[in-house]
């Protein structure tokens, strides 16, 4: 059996990418049947493309713009991603906070990437605020971990957990890119842990 993934991006799309490769060399036993962004000028789009998974395009200012809502644009989403009926959903590098109206849809089937450690800079600019509070000397350390997604932002169960050292030579770009090379690894990973779950 092959499980179907649908990946939701909204930049550059380098996990996404670790996921295409990982299910073309069958490390991940998945076919990814959409990727959506909410981000028009997303490049994670055009590696789908290259890679012939199908697309969608799906902005909040298209909904705001007409008077509707977050929960308004999170349902319209939901309803087009039930299509593909996922078996997960993963969201990599996903710049939306989703609402319970959303994960109704899909309970327990989302699982979400984020460059920190459990209960450690949750939301965005997890990698700079690591890297702030190391100079500060509050830390010595950060990670990445991947959890399951529920209504409040990276507050979901953890299905992996990684390390990941900050060293006293380290720029920001050089945490960045130690963190990102984790995150690749980690999201292929979790996938795999998660499916074989099912």
């Amino acid at each position: 059996m092959t499980f179907s993934i649908v990946v939701l991006i909204s930049g550059n799309g380098t996990n996404l990418q670790a996921l295409i490769d990982a299910t073309k060399t069958s490390t991940l036993n998945a076919t990814i049947t959409l990727v959506v962004s909410n981000k028009t000028s997303a490049f994670g789009l055009t590696r789908a493309i290259k890679a012939g998974i199908p697309t969608l395009v799906l902005t909040l200012k298209e909904y705001i713009d007409i008077g509707k809502s977050r929960v308004d644009y999170d349902i319209a989403l939901a309803k087009k991603i039930k299509e593909q009926n996922p078996d997960l959903i993963v969201l990599a590098g996903w710049m939306h906070i989703l609402s319970k109206e959303f994960i109704n849809y899909f309970p327990n089937n989302i699982i979400n990437i984020h460059p920190a450690l459990p209960g450690q800079f949750d939301g965005a600019h997890a990698i700079e605020r690591a890297f702030e509070a190391f100079q500060r000397g509050e830390i010595t350390e950060t990670g990445v971990m991947v959890h399951k997604v529920i209504p409040e932002v990276d507050k979901g169960e953890p299905l992996l957990i990684e390390h990941v050292p900050i060293l006293k030579s380290d720029t920001l770009e050089d945490l960045e890119t130690r963190i990102h090379s984790v995150e690749h690894r980690l999201i292929v990973q979790a996938a795999i842990k998660f499916l074989e779950l099912i």
